[in-house]
Formats: structure tokens, C-alpha cells, sequence
């Protein structure tokens, strides 16, 4: 009776083990699915967004739209001396602001993509200034500006030749004499190379 008691408990503690490394199984196997589930979501949701993101389209003729002067208008209100051009991409309107050559750009439909504005290397984060002086010793700063996205418009903005998406950053062009380099800064101070002049 006594042996018959002892295999019941073992028996019961071996299923009772084999039933809670089976929970737990189960519980790492559900955690590990639902972490790649969300890892998937997010890529689809990123692919998403890149294709909501409006392709850059070129403008058609060579006059600056009357609708791009009145939403310059609306944005900024009664401005003197402005010039307009266009570009292949963006109506660019360049003005006087505070004292400093901006220039405003818009896209096909007419939308306010963005600013630059002319800044000096004092501008920039100290970390930023550090970091281009060590990696591009024997370079001179040229020009530095600063583009300020209109997060309200989706379009990518095209500099120096080049498409990016659009967030805050300044563009700083130096040159060795026999190379030309526009880096880009992030507002934190982390500096890139963006592309050749």
C-alpha cells in the first residue's frame, strides 16, 4: 500500500512537472510569437509609410506658380523682397528673415516643404564642430544652413543634388582646396556625409 502511494506521488509530481515545463513552453513560445508578430507589424507599418511618403515631382514649366506666391503669403505673411524661382522640383521663394537670407521651397502642390537659412559655424553643436575638425582636418567651412522641415508636408526635400527625408538638420560645405564635401548635422550634433559639390 505503501509503494503504491509512493509511485501515485511520483507519478503525479512527474506529471505535474511535465505539465508546468510544458506551460512554460508554451508561455516562451506565445512570447516569442507575439515579439515577431510585432517586429512584423512595424516593418509593414514603416513600408507603409515609405510609400505614403510623396515621391518628389518635377514641376512643369518655368514660371512660378500664382498658388505657391499665395501660400507664401499664408505662411509668412506680407514679406518684401521676395525673390522667386523655379527649380526642377520647388517654387523657391528667398527673402530676408530676421536679419538672414531663408529660402522657402514648395512642392507640386503648392505646399511649404521647408526652409533653409543661412547660419555660421557658431551655430552648430560644439560636439559637431569637434567631430568635423577631427575628421576633416585641413578643410575649411565654407557655408553652413540650416534646413527646418515643415512636418505638415510629407514631401522629401532635395539639396545639394540630393533626396533626403525630410527632418532638421544643418549642411555644412568644406572644402580642401581640391575636394568639396557637404556634410549634414543632425540637430544633436551627429555629423554625416551627405554628398560632393
Amino acid at each position: 500500500m505503501k509503494s503504491l502511494i509512493k509511485i501515485v506521488s511520483v507519478a503525479f509530481i512527474v506529471a505535474l512537472s511535465i505539465s508546468t515545463a510544458t506551460a512554460q513552453s508554451d508561455k516562451k513560445t506565445e512570447e516569442m510569437l507575439l515579439k515577431k508578430e510585432k517586429k512584423e507589424m512595424e516593418a509593414r507599418i514603416q513600408a507603409d509609410k515609405k510609400i505614403a511618403r510623396k515621391a518628389l515631382r518635377e514641376l512643369r514649366g518655368s514660371e512660378v506658380s500664382d498658388l505657391s506666391k499665395q501660400s507664401f503669403a499664408s505662411d509668412f505673411g506680407e514679406v518684401s523682397d521676395v525673390s522667386w524661382a523655379r527649380s526642377t522640383n520647388f517654387d523657391e521663394a528667398t527673402f530676408m528673415k530676421d536679419g538672414a537670407k531663408t529660402t522657402a521651397y514648395y512642392d507640386y502642390d503648392s505646399k511649404l516643404v521647408g526652409t533653409t537659412v543661412d547660419k555660421t559655424i557658431n551655430d552648430l553643436p560644439p560636439s559637431a564642430v569637434n567631430d568635423i575638425n577631427k575628421h576633416y582636418e585641413g578643410y575649411q567651412i565654407n557655408k553652413v544652413i540650416m534646413f527646418n522641415d515643415n512636418e505638415s508636408n510629407d514631401s522629401d526635400m532635395l539639396l545639394y543634388g540630393t533626396q533626403f527625408e525630410d527632418a532638421n538638420n544643418y549642411f555644412v560645405e568644406v572644402s580642401n582646396g581640391v575636394r568639396n564635401v557637404v556634410l549634414m548635422v543632425s540637430m544633436d550634433g551627429n555629423v554625416s556625409y551627405f554628398s560632393t559639390m
